[in-house]
């Protein structure tokens, strides 16, 4: 066949009126349009944006060994900055709609346990080194290999333990579901608003915000999720206007005194990269290292597929697309995550608002990423968004993850089992990364007493004694001696 005739093969195959934008982020050919793709990008910003706040407090909040604590300005510059640069760059070299930002768990880590024990610089190094060793794992397709290993129902389970995930943090978050203190004398661990009922206006907007979200769902309605946090911030802002409201959490919804606020780049490339060799010892370095990688590696491992999946763009064998591209820009943000002090960057499950909105390719990480350079100089007004107004978008995109249940075979118990304690655990230990490894390591227990070991693909066992290692690592530490 002539070159010609191959051209004309390829022009006739491509969707009508297909533009070069279209072709290249596949819009048209996976069902897509522009005006789903930009509805989806901004549902994603606004439903991750309250990271701009969260980051900062989470890593201005703690000391190094030697006292300093970071500069909150700096924090927010430097957050905004790597979510922006590599939320584009998985638009265009992964074309999925998977935003990226500082990865919450994973700043906790580097604050509350590593920061301690060295400066900021060597904790930031630290994180550096785990995502070039991620980095490592993608080029080697020992990254990839293990995702390819994992049985298609683990995967559905996966995605269903996120909904759920997901879903309970907008609960939490949004002051629907609370603590109970210690001090109370009861066994039950959570309840119902902050004292056992729902009072406060917070709580009623997003209730309010839930109805309106779900309604509109509902009624199939276009642009449902944005046009809920966007309604529900305009009333936040009157209600708090009217009465002056104390207790809306970590971002107060008032129209901002200043709109302009001038980036500040002092912590970008602050970071020793073996310092923290001198600081403590190699073992302790090295277990700070793994805890940081099982818990980056696996958390991506399951958004990824998560978010894929709800997407609709798994192949005929569950494997996502691009699917190599996407974990080495995934360990690249982490690696621009410790270089920029702002925490290991990851894949954000926040994703699957947008995905609710109909986004399907990266084109909808340009609006996304777009929205968090603009929040660099905009920061005062794009934060206003409180999370009573974003935490619907959660709830809902946790009922949407969920109907994924369905493809699990829950009469063939060597699968429920472990499908049924990811879907779990995740949730009640408020991680991605023990839902995981529970059902991992559930899965190769069936497996080995039924005498189907041999079933059991050998990156599973050896990822389930890795996570045997990460959910024994007191003890371990205790063995030798780490404090």
């Amino acid at each position: 066949m002539s070159d010609a005739q191959k051209v004309a093969d390829r022009q006739s195959a491509e969707p009508p009126g297909a533009n070069s934008v279209d072709r290249f982020f596949r819009i048209t050919a996976r069902g897509s349009t522009f005006a789903r793709e930009i509805r989806g990008g901004f549902a994603t910003f606004f439903t991750m944006a309250y990271i701009l706040v969260l980051n900062p407090i989470i890593l201005g909040s703690a000391k190094d060994k030697y006292g300093h604590t970071l500069d909150g300005a700096e924090l927010v510059t430097a957050t905004a900055l790597v979510a922006a640069v590599m939320t584009v760059i998985m638009g265009v070299g992964g074309n999925l709609p998977l935003a990226l930002a500082a990865g919450l768990g994973l700043n906790a880590v580097v604050a509350f346990q590593i920061a301690p024990l060295m400066s900021w610089a060597d904790a930031m190094g630290l994180v550096v080194l785990e995502g070039l060793l991620i980095c490592v794992l993608v080029v080697t397709g020992l990254r990839e290999a293990v995702m390819h290993a994992i049985p298609q129902p683990l995967k559905q389970a996966i995605s269903v333990g996120i909904g759920l995930f997901i879903a309970f943090i907008g609960f939490v978050d949004a002051g629907f579901v609370s603590r109970i203190p210690d001090i109370a004398n009861t066994t039950v661990p959570v309840q119902l608003g902050a004292t056992g009922s729902l009072s406060g206006w917070p709580v009623l907007v997003f209730c309010l915000g839930v109805l309106l979200t779900i309604a509109l769902l509902a009624r199939k309605v276009k642009g449902a999720i944005l046009i809920s946090i966007l309604t529900m911030t305009v009333v936040a802002i009157v209600i708090n206007s009217a009465a002056d409201i104390k207790s809306w959490g970590l971002t107060t919804p008032k129209v901002p005194e200043d709109i302009v606020a001038a980036p500040e780049f002092g912590l970008i490339g602050d970071f020793s990269l073996f310092g923290a060799f001198g600081e403590t010892t190699v073992i302790t370095v090295v277990l700070l290292i793994f805890t940081l990688l099982l818990s980056d590696f696996f958390d991506t491992m399951g958004t990824v597929v998560g978010i894929t999946a709800e997407a609709g763009l798994l192949d005929e064998q569950g494997k996502v697309p691009n699917l190599g591209r996407v974990l080495l820009i995934d360990g690249t943000a982490a690696v621009a995550g410790g270089a920029a002090s702002s925490s290991s960057a990851t894949s954000y499950i926040e994703s699957a608002a947008g995905v609710g909105e109909g986004a399907r390719t990266g084109f909808s990480n340009l609006i996304t990423g777009g929205l968090f350079a603009v929040a660099l100089f905009l920061t005062p007004l794009l934060t206003i968004v409180p999370m009573q107004a974003a935490a619907p978008a959660l709830v809902a995109v946790g009922f949407l993850m969920m109907t994924q249940v369905k493809h699990i075979d829950w009469d063939k118990y060597e699968i429920a089992i472990p499908a049924f304690l990811t879907i779990a655990v995740m949730p009640f230990t408020y991680s991605i990364t023990n839902g995981i490894g529970a059902g991992f390591l559930a899965f190769v227990l069936i497996k080995t007493v039924l005498g189907k070991a041999k079933e059991v693909h050998w990156l599973l066992w050896g990822t389930s004694a890795l996570f045997l290692v990460y959910f024994a690592i007191n003890p371990i530490q205790q063995l030798f001696g780490v404090k």
